[in-house]
């Protein structure tokens, strides 16, 4: 058995849910399908999950939702017409809609999530009578009827463990099984969604919970890139890497793949190929638990930016015991969680992602650590990126990070953060922002454009 799970290109319009079709139809082992909601069909194109996030934000403000619900529907109409389906697909989903829209605004979180979550469920009832009406007997399952448990609203969303034992029963069904992605319910039936491409997740999550023998992930590439191809004319591709490369990879920008969605699957070892819906025939990238070294140390590059950094410094912070947990303990407080922790006999910084971040919450961070820490300077500073090497090669590698630098040396940029895990699987530069692409063109041309045999 396979677990499919199709993005957002992939189901953007009639057209490429045909596509979708014939790949389940060429492989009777692909059971499971697990649908995002459609995406954009060109590039001024406005998603639905988008769309639906107008709508909610509308409701919510008590204004006029017709021409917001108007516009989700006749996206949905137009797909169905494609499709030649009847109105009844639409009836349903326009009263799916209104439903939610009468729903409980006292909770505005649980609504802003009901309303999301539409766009992929709906898109699943579709698919569903789709699939059937071409004779491929499909069957919508909801993750409420299916099992899929999720954390509470105290806490990050996560699915539960529980979850794997009811959502096994999924490989006992006949028919095939089309799976609305990017949300679970709590124990008390509250609907929550994962984050933004959750729907990775939770393809991942089904596969680990059934034990399919590969967990496929359409999208609209045929492979993993070592590069950014936006950035890197015709970048290597990947064939086959680790679930730790392509964690670390998705990690620091790779769009492919959201980058909780491996651990289900990892957990249970079960492989994960990247594929093209448009290009099915095309090998794509084997994601796997080990592989054969290969002769280059550097499996991927990638950026990401949005990243600001607390410099704390303090004359022997060295020597306080408790200094870090008490620091850490005043991000936690602002519910601020950190990335890299690089530090000095004197000095600590503390990654964090900007988004956590406001003017306010910075001036309660910095008075704080100076009045309880007693540091002697504390300051706030965004616009930084991070660059990161990836490649299980690298801790057999000597004289990479010395190539590495030398490569960021060669563009005038300067490195501000240098991070390196215990697993020696990644090496983090952080740089300003500014700096990101012509870091990433010089590295990619230290380490790809000429191989060297070893």
């Amino acid at each position: 058995m396979k677990v499919c799970k199709f993005g957002g290109t992939s189901v953007a319009s009639a057209q490429q849910i045909k596509k979708v079709a014939a790949i389940l139809k060429a492989d009777p082992s692909r059971k499971i399908v697990v649908v995002s909601a459609p995406g954009k069909r060109f590039d001024d194109d406005v998603k639905v999950t988008d769309m639906l996030i107008r709508l909610s934000q509308a409701a919510l403000c008590n204004e006029d939702v017709e021409g917001y619900l108007s516009e989700v529907l006749d996206r949905y109409a137009q797909i169905a017409i494609g499709l030649d389906l009847g109105q009844a697909i639409l009836d349903i989903i326009e009263l799916d809609l209104r439903n939610r829209l009468e729903s409980d605004k006292g909770n505005p979180g649980l609504f802003f999530d009901q309303l999301k979550a539409s766009g992929e469920d709906n898109l699943a009832k579709l698919v569903a009578v789709y699939l059937t009406s071409i004779g491929l007997h499909a069957e919508y399952i909801n993750p409420k009827d299916a099992g899929l448990l999720v954390t509470d609203f105290s806490q990050r969303v996560q699915a539960l463990p529980e979850s794997n034992n009811r959502l096994s029963a999924l490989k006992d069904k006949a028919t095939i099984t089309v799976f609305p992605g990017f949300f679970g319910y709590t124990s008390k039936g509250e609907l929550r969604t994962f984050e933004r491409g959750g729907s990775d997740i939770t393809g991942s999550i089904l596969a680990a919970a059934v034990k399919a023998e590969l967990y496929e992930n359409f999208t609209d590439v045929d492979c993993v890139f070592v590069a950014n191809p936006r950035i890197i004319e015709n970048p290597e591709e990947i064939h086959k890497m680790t679930y730790r490369e392509m964690r670390e990879l998705s990690y620091a920008g790779f769009a492919v793949l959201h980058d909780e969605a491996l651990m289900p699957a990892f957990k249970e070892s079960v492989p994960v190929c990247i594929k093209n819906t448009n290009n099915p025939l095309a090998p794509g990238t084997m994601i796997v638990a080990e592989r054969e070294h290969s002769f280059r140390p550097v499996t991927g590059i990638s950026a990401d930016s949005g990243f600001s950094t607390l410099f704390v410094s303090k004359y022997l912070m060295n020597r306080e015991i408790g200094f870090g947990r008490k620091l850490l303990e005043i991000l936690e407080d602002e519910k601020i969680s950190f990335e890299h922790t690089p530090s000095g006999i004197d000095n600590i910084s503390v990654i964090l992602r900007s988004h956590q971040l406001n003017t306010e919450i910075e001036h309660r961070i910095v008075h704080r650590v100076k009045t309880e820490l007693h540091a002697d300077e504390v300051n706030i500073q965004s616009n930084f990126s991070m660059v990161v090497l990836v490649g299980e090669g690298m801790r057999n590698a000597t004289g990479l990070a010395a190539r590495a630098t030398a490569a960021i040396s060669r563009t005038g940029a300067n490195i501000e953060m240098i991070n390196q895990g215990s697993s020696e699987v990644s090496l983090v530069f952080g740089v300003l922002k500014q700096d990101e692409t012509k870091i990433l063109k010089e590295l990619y041309k230290e380490f790809f454009s000429s191989v060297l045999v070893q």
